[in-house]
């Protein structure tokens, strides 16, 4: 059964991304505000496609132009944090020339990061203050790679450069954690060992453990909001990766105990419980 899901759900998942690739490609070349919301329904789509249950606690999404900083685990952490409102990932350069990977993420303006080069900094920050200054949300993994699902990573001070706030950036922009846990395989609590067969990490090889995934079953996901501070208030970059670190980890432990209710309470990630209307928060 397991080979005849997978087969099914890949099926559908091409499908249903050859049909919408050129509709936003369309959208793109023409600058229409449908473009930031089209991949934001896809993803809720494909979490569907996957049986991928999304759960949202803590604070809601920052109304705002804002940098959100999390854990990061696996690639099924792109559609589950991209359906829950329109944004755009901030990733290694590397990651766009990845086959169909690299089209899905220029196709939501995914900001691609050249780590070996020091004078890409300054060209990234330009790019994230231009998204800001638009009103959109971008979203960084501050771990630098991705974890087994066990634990939080350090958070690299390196990856804030880019917005480390200063006398010309930094005001009027948002700072907002994000903590995601992958909790239960059909319905059943998933323990120390079985998270990692979740967790995309080390030197995997996407392909065969994104079919193993598909066979596995549906799956539970938590994702934890924490309250939006003014970037500016936080400090330098150093500053706002042990911040961000610390807040993420908090939330993490917590959702991996058990702890899905803070602060507004939680709620499953459905077409009502998302944004669908322009916000100009992220593209």
């Amino acid at each position: 059964m397991g080979v005849l899901r997978a087969s099914i759900i890949l099926a559908l998942f091409m499908l249903l991304t050859f049909v919408l690739l050129p509709i936003q490609a369309v959208l793109l070349a023409l600058r229409l505000p449908l473009s930031r919301y089209l991949p934001c329904w896809y993803h809720r789509m494909v979490c569907g496609l996957l049986g991928v249950r999304v759960h949202l606690s803590g604070a809601p999404i920052a109304p705002g132009p804002a940098l959100l900083v999390g854990n990061h685990i696996s690639w099924l952490d792109i559609p589950v944090l991209g359906g829950i409102a329109p944004l755009s990932f901030v990733a290694k350069r590397e990651v766009s020339t990845w086959p169909l990977i690299s089209t899905l993420s220029k196709m939501q303006r995914t900001l691609f990061i050249d780590r070996n080069r020091r004078s890409s900094v300054a060209e990234t920050r330009a790019q994230i203050l231009a998204r800001l200054v638009a009103g959109e949300r971008i979203i960084l993994f501050a771990e630098g790679t991705s974890s087994d699902g066990n634990q939080v990573l350090p958070f690299k001070s390196s990856l804030f450069a880019a917005i480390e706030p200063n006398g010309t950036n930094g005001g009027g922009y948002t700072l907002q954690t994000v903590a995601i846990v992958y909790t239960r395989v059909h319905g059943l609590p998933m323990n120390r060992q079985q998270r990692p067969a979740v967790a995309w990490y080390g030197d995997m090889d996407m392909a065969s453990h994104a079919w193993g995934v598909l066979k596995a079953g549906p799956l539970d996901v938590h994702v934890r909001l924490g309250e939006p501070v003014a970037l500016a208030s936080v400090g330098d970059r150093k500053k706002l990766a042990v911040h961000a670190f610390e807040k993420v980890r908090f939330d993490f432990s917590q959702l991996l105990t058990g702890r899905t209710r803070q602060d507004h309470g939680a709620a499953s990630i459905t077409a009502e419980t998302t944004e669908t209307a322009p916000d100009r928060r992220t593209g």
